[in-house]
């Protein structure tokens, strides 16, 4: 296993649809497992494969060892999730304040459904149904968007999101001066 580069805004590849896994092969289990290790090493709770620049429908999730991580040890337990589905969203929502790998530093109010239903499919090819509730359906809501080229910031109130303009001109900034 190795740690990625995760792609920060206003990388191109983190507004592109990710395409679906038509066959789970040795790769999608290795970038998984990649995935997992740079979410735990990034301290994150989640990870779409489009934010270490692939682009295909896998996400992984580990709520549980967030809410768990600062006692010793810290407790993981991943779940990989294979072309993730939103199929049911709670008329009942709230919002909370959210974060982003790709968008370091940056932290924003998002209206989220409080419980979904998803679909998805593990790494062995087993296809799951499973509701949500909490972080987790927050989560998955952020991931899935992930997979659509959607970020938080776009899920903002504008006003909010204009409060923020700055700190996104220094990141598009920083994007710049890596890309060269």
């Amino acid at each position: 296993m190795s740690r990625l580069k995760i792609y920060i805004y206003d990388d191109p590849i983190l507004r592109q649809v990710a395409r679906p896994v038509e066959k789970i092969t040795d790769k999608i289990r290795r970038l998984a497992a990649d995935m997992i290790e740079t979410m735990y090493d990034a301290r994150g709770v989640g990870l779409a494969a489009n934010q270490v620049g692939e682009l295909v429908r896998v996400v992984t999730v580990d709520t549980a060892w967030s809410e768990k991580r600062n006692s010793k040890p810290a407790a993981r337990n991943p779940l990989v999730l294979i072309n993730p589905e939103i199929l049911e969203e709670s008329a009942e929502d709230e919002s909370a304040s959210e974060g982003c790998l790709s968008l370091p530093e940056i932290e924003g109010d998002v209206w989220r459904s409080l419980k979904i239903r998803f679909r998805y499919q593990d790494l062995d090819g087993n296809a799951h149904e499973e509701e949500a509730t909490g972080l987790k359906a927050r989560c998955i809501q952020h991931e899935t968007d992930h997979l659509n080229g959607i970020l938080f910031i776009d899920r903002m109130a504008p006003e909010s999101r204009i409060e923020l303009a700055g700190q996104l001109s220094r990141l598009r900034e920083k994007f710049k001066a890596t890309v060269g």
